[in-house]
């Protein structure tokens, strides 16, 4: 082998951005019990031997997709406490609306008997509590949201509203719903807003 040349073909990030989007695809469909390399090959459209080659097991795999798939949620700082929330809403709303929705939904259930699970979503919720917490006190400061205002209770509303809206959605009007998730944002931060916005 010439010296510097790398050995074998490096690989393809196409092919990884496949394979775990199928992989979280056959997650949110059936499960951990469901979850296998035989499901993911045929769902990217890969053979398992392209699979074992970035991965040495299911469990690694399942690591690499949340990793890559399932972000957290970011701290928004617009100057403007609604227009914040709004963006916040709008990131749970697409979390749980967007493609990787149902793998989100279904690691909030099963993440304590799988491997890595627990720690990211962990992970995950502990950034959203963390953004929405900044977003909140920091309205507090600037004088937009009353000084006795419960940053729990605010919150509650906003995610746990964004988030019931996403669940409840049944399957086939999973597409609409989302088509509409901007304004339904917009629409739930101003009905909560109104009991906390400073006269």
């Amino acid at each position: 082998m010439t010296a510097g040349v790398p050995a074998g073909r490096p690989r393809d990030p196409g092919v990884d951005q496949r394979i775990t989007r199928a992989a979280a695809l056959v997650y949110g469909a059936d499960g951990w019990a469901g979850f296998s390399v035989d499901a993911v090959a045929r769902k990217a459209g890969v053979g398992k031997a392209s699979i074992y080659l970035r991965w040495p097991n299911k469990e690694a795999l399942f690591v690499a997709t949340l990793a890559s798939r399932l972000g957290g949620v970011k701290d928004i700082d617009t100057g403007s406490v609604r227009d914040d929330l709004v963006a916040l809403a709008r990131q749970v709303l697409a979390t749980f609306l967007g493609e990787d929705g149902g793998a989100v939904l279904r690691l909030t259930v099963e993440a304590g008997g799988i491997p890595a699970g627990r720690e990211h979503l962990d992970r995950f919720l502990r950034s959203q509590v963390a953004a929405a917490r900044a977003i909140v006190l920091r309205g507090i400061d600037r004088g937009q949201l009353s000084r006795d205002t419960s940053v729990t209770l605010l919150l509650d509303c906003i995610s746990g509203g964004a988030l019931n809206h996403a669940v409840a959605t049944p399957a086939d009007l999973r597409a609409q719903v989302a088509a509409g998730a901007d304004r339904y944002a917009e629409e739930l931060v101003d009905f909560v807003l109104s009991s906390v916005t400073p006269a």
